[in-house]
């Protein structure tokens, strides 16, 4: 058997308890920080305080030292008495602080020392404190020593006034330690009330500074629990305009949380539009399909009946054969447009667009005689680039078009300019016009201009559906204005500089 501990999650902190924890430790960093320059310069300030009196009782020491053995002695007594005790007299001399370390020092060897007590009193040094005075007495700038039995101190050597032997002073050092360490104390307070008041704020001003991201988070799963993947979807949820403001962080996130839902609504509403397109068209292809299809089953169950008579046989085929070119030609529409909408490269060639207008025209001719054909064509050849058959279906289905909704007579005019980058491909007729409601959706499959499912002259209902994919194909555009007697349907192509889309993955 294989035991396994379960793997420890890592602890997550929020954001509220990471800012407030990195505001906590700045601060007390920097209190840490002003803690200690206080501290050394207090300590830097009350040393050389403390070096000053030890300059003074050096001085005096080294002045009163030896006392001087001439006439006026008694009379010069007078200033201090000596009281018996370990150490040199000096330390009795008056201005002499208590605590004061002295001691003499000849040929490297100690010859009196001793220090003031409290109560005033000379008292004797160690042996390891006399050690530690003697080790300094070369040196002639003051220093700090732990002394033996007394702790730290500030002594300083000097030579007495005779040269030949080193008087050694000291001043304690525990009015400074004291001084240093009730400052640490009040600094230690001041710190920690400084960092109790910063957390208490910190907490009341991180909470309202992150309330509108928690707004934002609020928003953001209410559009989370939407369901996204199925039927019409409406997304009545944004961000407040408080908190989408662009000038702040948090605003900048609530705004581009907007535009995403905002895209997010217009992709659901074109999802669901397509999907209503789809089955509209699956329906029209549908019935496009089936009313061909009920007619070759009559014509080949009215064959099976007739028997020998051999004319209604051959109109019966015919009729059969008319319902499958028009059933061949929808397939043929439906398969072309699903090879545009898939991205399927089209050929790339220079296309003289003045030549295919001429023949695109004439072919109409042939086709409507009983309506007026017009050419209106620069005096140049307009040339592009991309493909001449698919070129051509453009402009033979927008002249189909014209001619099957418009009445025998109508003027339609092929106009062909060029722009600076562009070349417009122009078919307008006075014919009745398009319904203002209908425009829109012209160039939809299977689109119609009146409720009958008809189709002269066998049309499929694809025609303008297929130019719209072809030009789009081309990078080009296509529009139509259309009022009762004037009707323009526009193509815009790129002169130059056209590239087929990219073949899609198969």
């Amino acid at each position: 058997m294989s035991s396994s501990q379960p793997a420890r999650t890592r602890r997550v902190w929020s954001l509220r308890l990471r800012l407030l924890v990195g505001q906590i430790v700045v601060l007390a960093v920097v209190c840490v920080g002003i803690t200690a320059a206080t501290e050394l310069a207090l300590l830097h300030h009350l040393v050389a305080q403390l070096d000053g009196q030890l300059a003074g009782a050096s001085y005096r020491s080294a002045l009163m030292y030896p006392e001087p053995k001439r006439p006026g002695w008694r009379h010069e007594s007078h200033f201090y008495y000596p009281r018996p005790g370990p150490g040199p007299r000096f330390l009795d001399a008056p201005g002499q602080p208590a605590g004061m370390v002295a001691a003499v020092i000849s040929n490297g060897k100690t010859v009196d020392a001793g220090y003031l007590t409290s109560a005033g009193s000379r008292a004797a040094l160690t042996p390891a404190a006399q050690a530690q005075l003697e080790h300094i007495a070369d040196s002639r700038k003051a220093m700090t020593l732990d002394l033996d039995g007394l702790g730290r101190y500030r002594v300083v050597a000097a030579p007495s006034r005779s040269g030949g032997d080193i008087i050694v002073t000291g001043l304690s050092m525990s009015n400074v330690d004291a001084t240093m360490i009730r400052m640490l104390v009040i600094l230690g307070i001041v710190t920690v009330i400084a960092l109790v008041a910063a957390t208490t704020a910190g907490v009341v001003i991180i909470r309202r500074a992150l309330a509108p991201l928690r707004r934002v988070a609020q928003t953001a799963s209410k559009v989370a629990d939407l369901p996204l993947d199925r039927g019409e979807v409406e997304l009545p949820v944004r961000v407040a305009e408080s908190d989408a403001n662009p000038a702040t962080e948090v605003g900048q996130l609530g705004f581009a949380l907007n535009r995403m839902l905002d895209h997010i609504a217009a992709a659901l509403s074109a999802r669901q539009a397509s999907e209503t397109r789809v089955r509209q068209f699956v329906a029209d292809a549908s019935h496009e399909l089936r009313t061909p299809l009920a007619a070759i089953r009559g014509y080949t169950e009215l064959t099976q009946r007739m028997g020998d008579d051999r004319e209604a046989v051959a109109h019966a085929m015919s009729r059969v054969a008319s319902e499958t070119e028009r059933i061949t030609r929808l397939v043929e529409d439906l398969l072309l447009l699903a090879r545009l909408d898939s991205g399927r490269p089209l050929e790339r060639e220079p296309v003289d667009l003045t030549r295919l207008a001429v023949d695109a025209v004439s072919d109409a001719h042939v086709a409507g005689p009983d309506h007026q054909w017009e050419l209106d064509l620069p005096e140049e050849p307009v040339v592009v680039t991309g493909d001449a058959a698919r070129l051509h279906q453009v402009l033979t289905n927008l002249l189909a078009n014209a001619r099957v909704h418009t009445a025998a007579g109508t003027v339609v005019t092929t106009r062909l300019t060029t722009e600076s980058a562009h070349t417009l491909l122009q078919v307008i007729d006075n014919g009745p016009g398009i319904p203002a409601a209908l425009q829109s959706e012209v160039f939809e499959r299977f689109a119609r201009g009146d409720s009958s499912r008809s189709r002269k002259g066998g049309s499929t209902g694809l025609g303008l559906a297929i130019v719209s994919a072809v030009v789009k194909a081309h990078n080009g555009t296509i529009t139509v204005n259309s009022a009762p007697g004037h009707t323009e349907f526009t193509v815009r192509l790129p002169l130059n500089g056209w590239q087929p889309p990219a073949e899609s993955p198969s």
